[in-house]
């Protein structure tokens, strides 16, 4: 199996776990995995994501130009792309629209705090629930080039790298060296988020 091979492959297994735990309604999502130091395998645009074939991915380069000009990929493929430039060890990144990550993130302000959670330790550095995350939230903008900008103006001036973002009223953005890694990652985010939103609706 070829490494493009491998990529559609995760890709598309990753929409059917995401999608089984409704956390990429109706077309909602995009997932990538980089293939080279200049390329990436994404998803294409307007597909539902717990349906993927692995004809459903593209290759597009760090500027999101695709090589099969035929295909569009999702405009929110530059915010894949600004995640791969900037953090050489992501190898895969995931985008989820569920409930909890975009009532919350309505709520929150500029950074949504997770303190003394055990899945805690899915993000890097952190060995014990006895920490805590701030996990930052960035005002949803239809034009994605200013978007990016906006992000890469934050992570500027964060001392450490952020475990991933939500975007207001929007949906969840996450990265790891791999699709495992990240889907880990998603996961235990999700989980906190769903924790959050229930203890705040029993105060």
């Amino acid at each position: 199996m070829t490494g493009w091979d491998q990529a559609a492959e995760a890709i598309v297994a990753a929409g059917r776990r995401l999608d089984a735990r409704g956390w990429v309604p109706a077309t909602a999502g995009n997932f990538s995995v980089r293939l080279d130091a200049r390329r990436l395998a994404v998803t294409v645009s307007g597909r539902h994501k717990g349906f993927l074939t692995t004809d459903d991915v593209m290759v597009v380069d760090l500027d999101g130009i695709a090589e099969d000009p035929r295909r569009e990929s999702s405009a929110e493929t530059l915010l894949h792309c600004g995640i791969y430039r900037r953090f050489p060890e992501a190898g895969a990144v995931l985008h989820g629209h569920s409930i909890a990550n975009t009532v919350l993130s309505r709520a929150a302000g500029e950074s949504l705090v997770l303190a003394g959670y055990e899945l805690l330790k899915v993000f890097p550095g952190l060995a014990t629930h006895e920490a805590e995350v701030a996990v930052p939230v960035v005002e949803n903008d239809q034009d994605i080039a200013r978007m990016q900008r906006g992000l890469d103006a934050l992570w500027d001036g964060l001392p450490s790298v952020p475990p991933g973002y939500l975007i207001r009223g929007h949906g969840s953005y996450v990265w790891a060296p791999d699709m495992p890694a990240a889907l880990a990652r998603m996961e235990g985010l999700e989980f906190m988020l769903d924790c959050a939103l229930k203890e705040r609706s029993l105060r």
